[in-house]
């Protein structure tokens, strides 16, 4: 857990002004009539939301995995199949996710646990890739092409069609991600994770099965994934095996590693940093990806522990310029009143 001291600096403050700022955006939007910011930032609520999900894994874990968009994927088929046969059920389309894609990370991540290194980021691929490819050859469910969503989850009184709705869905949802993993991250659980992510060996010697540990982070990551999913189809209205391709995992890498991995808001800072300069530099040229890929990478080597290793610097040196300042202030007084005598 962050001392008093630390949660008092940039490291605390402006992931916390940025979650005020986000919750406020609907309002904003609506004074300024520029409805499509609640489009946008409601877009980096879910990324934000599935980057927490794999820094579960990734940061806490140090399973890199390539295999997230898998079930990304599938959390908006659970909305969009259902959709199609004409039951716009919420409470189902959430069941449908949670049960089909806990058992699919279950299963996923059993195999995929029992290799390591390279050999896990290329079998979490490949099971993306199969995924991509199965919803690429269900024709009869729009294929390659995907399939518009016509019936959106409707929870009783509030329905995800509304976009306001889905806003303030989607922001409350990663606020209790944001949560959990603060939780997480001091708890034995998260412990024993970040334990087995530095030496698994010496974790297992004390008597703590890594793999069930890792098994179980990968199955609520998967879980967590499938829910912005979810919400993602809703927003979109749409869903498409290219939200199972691997470019999408590894987008989802990028947020992760930019905010910073195995951090609390890491990946809330680093999917709003990704989606906000690429939107800016898209509005400025069509060919936004070649100045987009070199300044990701100089950014991943100005600061190799993300935007939350930079704030923690800072509020590093300002912890020392207050130590030295007040051991300053004590030797003055110290020597007026040596003066004085």
């Amino acid at each position: 857990m962050m001392s008093t001291s630390r949660t008092r600096g940039f490291s605390f403050w402006v992931p916390f002004l940025l979650l005020v700022l986000l919750a406020c955006v609907p309002v904003l939007a609506e004074w300024a009539d520029q409805a499509f910011f609640i489009t946008l930032f409601a877009r980096m609520l879910v990324y934000a939301l599935a980057a927490v999900a794999l820094n579960l894994a990734l940061g806490y874990g140090g399973l890199v995995s390539f295999g997230h968009a898998l079930f990304f994927g599938v959390g908006s088929y659970c909305v969009a199949i259902p959709a199609f046969h004409g039951i716009d059920a919420g409470w189902l389309h959430l069941l449908a996710c949670v049960l089909v894609c806990g058992v699919l990370g279950a299963v996923t991540g059993f195999i995929s646990l029992r290799t390591s290194g390279i050999a896990f980021i290329m079998i979490t691929l490949a099971f993306a890739q199969m995924g991509y490819f199965v919803f690429v050859s269900l024709k009869h469910y729009g294929g390659d092409d995907g399939m518009t969503i016509t019936a959106p989850s409707q929870f009783g009184w509030f329905s995800l069609g509304d976009l306001k709705t889905l806003y303030y869905t989607a922001f409350a949802l990663l606020c209790v991600a944001l949560l959990a993993m603060w939780r997480i991250h001091g708890a034995p659980f998260g412990m024993v994770l970040r334990g087995a992510r530095q030496n698994p060996r010496r974790i297992n010697a004390l008597g703590f099965a890594t793999r069930q540990y890792q098994l179980a982070a990968y199955v609520i990551s998967a879980v967590v994934c499938a829910l912005a999913g979810m919400l993602f189809a809703n927003l979109n209205a749409f869903a498409s095996p290219s939200s199972l391709a691997w470019s999408m995992s590894g987008d989802l890498i990028v947020m992760v590693v930019l905010g910073g991995m195995g951090t609390v808001a890491g990946p809330l800072l680093g999917a709003i940093s990704f989606l906000g300069v690429e939107e800016i530099l898209k509005s400025y040229t069509d060919h936004w990806a070649v100045v987009f890929g070199p300044m990701i990478v100089l950014i991943a080597l100005a600061g190799r522990a993300g935007i939350m290793g930079v704030l923690s610097k800072l509020d590093e040196r300002l912890a020392l310029r207050k130590r030295g300042t007040g051991h300053a202030t004590r030797l003055a007084a110290n020597l007026a009143g040596e003066e004085s005598r």
